[in-house]
């Protein structure tokens, strides 16, 4: 398994909001977001996902660096503008953060995402047994059930052989209602292409937007493999929507959220957003586009 740098990790982890002041394009604050369907997993989530993880390095982002009164305090105000949905791991320190947040809002009427690396990460993150990190992490997010569980940053087509035991624990704790879907995070056009079609797949997590900045491929191909993935019930999941902070431009935003939302091929996205204005302005310019 390929290991990364401090900076592609970082990369890897932006939700791509990081650094953006709110869109200076929106106007109406009154927009909420609508619920979609989360391919055939039986789940109707948020068209937008709360992004935990802005610079996500050694259990600390963004979003954390708020603090856990602001933290709860942008989970609130994403409730309210119908984001009920949040987009957690491990490696990004989120989980206590959101059992505060539990604390406030009512956990059933949030969908919630949690992800677990599964390899060696130099010298800061070793793996455990899975078992041990399943307790851990309903501890650390004070649920007893986690919506949608995936591996987290898969960047090869072998992650299937390597992670099997994974996956079979993970099928284990499906069974018994623990966790209700599964899948990958993808971080390679190998590792998506093999995520469109495993039949262990519920839900995929891909980089996707209209210029290919920090994407696994050029648009097009990894289209392909997504609209691959939509026709096999897959849930498709779009991240790095606005490249990890690259496409800042109101018309590269517009462009990209078209892009992705028109498509039919990805039914919701996560956007690591960090404060209320932005929180606004993304729900505003994403149901324009929907309605549009």
């Amino acid at each position: 398994m390929k290991k990364f740098t401090r900076r592609e990790f970082v990369a890897a982890s932006s939700a791509g909001f990081a650094g953006l002041m709110a869109f200076p394009g929106a106007t109406s604050q009154s927009a909420v977001i609508d619920k979609v369907k989360l391919g055939k997993t039986g789940l109707s989530v948020s068209r937008v996902a709360l992004g935990t993880g802005s610079y996500g390095w050694k259990h600390v982002s963004n979003q954390t660096k708020l603090g856990t009164k602001g933290f709860v305090e942008l989970v609130q105000h994403c409730y309210d503008k119908g984001v009920r949905f949040l987009d957690t791991a491990d490696m990004y320190g989120s989980h206590p953060y959101a059992r505060e947040a539990f604390k406030v809002l009512p956990r059933e009427k949030i969908t919630l995402l949690t992800k677990v690396m599964v390899y060696q990460h130099q010298d800061w993150y070793t793996p455990e047994p899975f078992s041990n990190s399943l307790d851990r992490f309903r501890k650390e997010l004070g649920t007893d059930y986690i919506d949608i569980f995936l591996l987290h940053c898969m960047v090869n087509g072998n992650w299937t052989n390597e992670y099997k035991s994974y996956m079979d624990a993970l099928s284990e704790a499906k069974s018994k209602g623990i966790i209700k879907t599964v899948g990958i995070s993808c971080h390679s056009l190998d590792a998506m292409n093999v995520a469109a079609t495993h039949p262990w797949v519920d839900v995929l997590l891909a980089r996707i937007n209209h210029s290919g900045a920090k994407m696994d491929g050029k648009p097009e191909e990894v289209m392909k493999v997504l609209e691959t993935a939509k026709a096999n019930g897959k849930g498709v999941m779009g991240m790095k929507v606005f490249g990890c902070g690259e496409l800042v431009k109101d018309e590269d935003r517009e462009k990209s959220l078209n892009y992705v939302i028109k498509s039919g091929n990805v039914d919701c996205m996560t956007l690591g957003m960090e404060s209320k204005e932005q929180v606004d302005d993304a729900v505003s310019q994403v149901m324009r586009i929907v309605k549009s």
